[in-house]
């Protein structure tokens, strides 16, 4: 099983290690692909147009720190990518407390996007850095089109013949779409809030706790040693766990899509 994650906007604040390695990240044919958005990244946020580089990632002028960062990402230290992401999705998810049978599911299993390295594993070890996928970069363009381009053959293969659980946001999704026989084997999850209003029932789509409810479920499922073959499995391992799934209809050629249906948030 694949268990693909969106990165956090929240990340720690330094690094505790060696020195950035592009070499040692997982997926290396990924590593010509990173160093040109790395150089790209670091050129912008060391010039002096400050201005020009916090519109092209999104900054406000109170983040003008986040430039001085990425400036320096080459000599910055750097951290197993599992304790840089700290968001709500990372911190329901708690990796620092998993069982060690959970924890090696999880350097296995999980890849996150990125809009600065494409993936990642929880173990690659990486600064801190501001890069969103939205971003364009100079020489380098809009980086979504630009990890379209590069990770088909990356993805493809860590997939593997098995199951992809699909937890990423749209943005980073956009970054890779699962084709063929490896989108049938795909499962998006969208999660729902169901409560009452005027003594009726209603749902709404949550964003913040969205995120919450999909880090409890990966951790629920590493936790539980889940190692389904098949997507079907996959969603028969959830409803195991006690979650409300209600599948969507299936296309053909496209990914499962499930509703996680919540009562409480």
């Amino acid at each position: 099983m694949l268990i693909l994650l969106p990165p956090s906007e929240g990340k720690a604040e330094a690094g505790t290690g060696r020195r950035l390695d592009l070499s040692r990240l997982s997926l290396p044919e990924l590593t010509p692909a990173r160093e040109e958005v790395l150089a790209a990244l670091v050129t912008l946020c060391a010039g002096p147009d400050e201005p020009a580089a916090r519109a092209a990632l999104g900054l406000s002028e109170g983040q003008r720190g986040e430039l001085r960062r990425n400036a320096r990402l080459r000599e910055a230290a750097s951290a197993p990518a599992g304790r840089i992401y700290t968001g709500v999705l990372y911190e329901a998810l708690d990796l620092a407390t998993l069982p060690p049978a959970a924890e090696r599911l999880a350097r296995r299993s999980v890849l996150i996007s990125s809009g600065l390295w494409g993936a990642v594993r929880l173990t690659d070890r990486i600064p801190p850095y501001r890069c969103p996928v939205g971003a364009k970069l100079p020489g380098v363009g809009a980086l979504s089109a630009y990890w379209r381009r590069a990770l088909e053959p990356a993805m493809a293969a860590a997939a593997g013949s098995g199951p992809v659980l699909d937890l990423r946001s749209g943005a980073y999704a956009a970054t890779w779409t699962p084709r063929g026989a490896v989108a049938d084997r795909t499962v998006t999850v969208r999660v729902l809030h169901e409560r009452e209003v005027d003594g009726l029932p209603t749902r709404s789509v949550v964003s913040h706790f969205n995120k919450a409810t999909k880090g409890r479920l990966v951790r629920d499922l590493l936790t539980a040693g889940a190692r389904p073959r098949t997507a079907a499995a996959l969603v028969g391992a959830l409803r195991d766990l006690k979650y409300t799934v209600e599948e969507q209809p299936v296309a053909a050629g496209r990914p499962r899509q499930l509703d996680i249906v919540v009562t409480e948030l």
